[in-house]
């Protein structure tokens, strides 16, 4: 086995379940400080956050990851256990093998080589690992971007080795992503029996109309880069669970994935005014997981390009889809910010694998961005 495939293994079987690291860091720390690697814990509440950093100068290069995993649910509905690693037809199965072990995995390995060619690059060399991406992600890479911001640490480029690819490895990178808007609205009525609707209000009933214009409204167009802003309903609940007493709220969870052609502060205006409309007592808490973000600027873009044209012989498709990603941490820095990593069909399912061939790949084409942005 190689390296990176080595190294993926052994982080596989450590059962690194949000926001438990499970001695993830330490292994990746070990690696890189012979290297001339500094590291630095920026631990907050149960988070583990390491700052793995070569030199200081700029322009500073970052490379970012999260060593903890979705929960792999029942263990015997995967083929093999979840934290064993198993190889079976050219596949690495194991909880996080795409997202994202295998990607830290080859970031390490792809530190390592450039160094040994060149010890005295340009700038300098950072990798950015957290326990809190998978989970509420709020003592994670966001409390390092302010650590980092407070004592003027400037990241000019960062790649994130999130699964961006689709079919083949190096077809999709993310420039962007969504912002994810989230919002807890609670209608009030007045409970009561339903054989005497006159003496209740039913909020149900009341929220129904506009309900059907949330759904159907038209929010945006979107625009070049992204798909137009969603709205959907995730939760509904209402009731004392009897069929004859007509409740006195109902509580609506809802999300929006907006594109740079909206704000937040528009949506809730928006939002706000529908609900007003109706005429319907209510109260309503926002909670902003992610503001949108896009890379226009061209360097970091064209060196993960040029990477993929030299190692896999093809230029990826750019993107803004999927989830929210830590990138919405560090963009707003005004960081370049590109997502590349392994094919994402098997991310948070049962039998999660990546392929073995695809891992040493990676790793390549991760050593090549170094050398386009960074060789003497």
């Amino acid at each position: 086995m190689s390296d990176t495939l080595d190294l993926t293994v052994e982080l596989i079987r450590r059962p690194s379940v949000t926001p438990d690291d499970a001695g993830c860091m330490d292994l990746i720390a070990a690696k890189l400080e012979p290297y001339g690697f500094k590291t630095e814990w920026l631990n907050f509440a149960d988070t583990r956050n390491i700052w793995l950093r070569r030199g200081e100068s700029a322009p500073l290069l970052c490379f970012l990851g999260h060593t903890d995993v979705v929960p792999a649910g029942p263990s015997e509905d995967w083929n093999s256990p979840p934290f064993e690693p198993t190889i079976r037809d050219g596949q690495l199965y194991g909880r996080g093998a795409a997202d994202m072990k295998s990607g830290i995995a080859a970031m390490t390995t792809a530190l390592t080589r450039f160094v040994s060619r060149y010890p005295n690059h340009k700038g300098s060399i950072a990798l950015l690992l957290t326990s809190d991406e998978e989970g509420a992600a709020t003592n994670g890479v966001v409390k390092v971007i302010e650590t980092l911001k407070n004592r003027d640490e400037k990241i000019d480029w960062c790649l994130i080795g999130e699964p961006s690819s689709f079919v083949s490895l190096g077809d999709v990178i993310r420039i962007g992503r969504r912002g994810s808007l989230c919002g807890v609205l609670r209608i009030f009525g007045v409970q009561g029996h339903v054989a005497y609707p006159d003496k209740a209000e039913n909020p149900i009933h009341r929220f129904a109309p506009a309900l059907s214009e949330l759904t159907s409204e038209v929010w945006d167009q979107g625009n070049e880069y992204f798909p137009p802003t969603s709205f959907q309903i995730s939760n509904i609940q209402a009731g004392t669970g009897a069929e004859n007493v007509i409740p006195g709220r109902i509580e609506v969870l809802f999300n929006f994935r907006f594109s740079t052609a909206l704000t937040e502060d528009q949506i809730k205006q928006r939002v706000h005014a529908i609900l007003d409309k109706h005429g319907l007592r209510y109260e309503l808490n926002w909670r902003l997981s992610g503001a949108p973000f896009l890379t226009t600027q061209p360097e970091l873009i064209e060196a993960t390009q040029k990477a993929l044209e030299t190692v896999l012989m093809r230029r990826a498709s750019p993107d803004t889809g999927g989830g929210t990603s830590d990138g919405r941490f560090v963009a707003p820095t005004g960081a370049q910010v590109v997502e590349l990593g392994p094919i994402n069909g098997s991310i948070h399912k049962v039998n999660e694998h990546v392929r073995i061939e695809d891992i040493d790949k990676l790793s390549k084409v991760y050593e090549q961005v170094l050398v386009n942005l960074l060789a003497s």
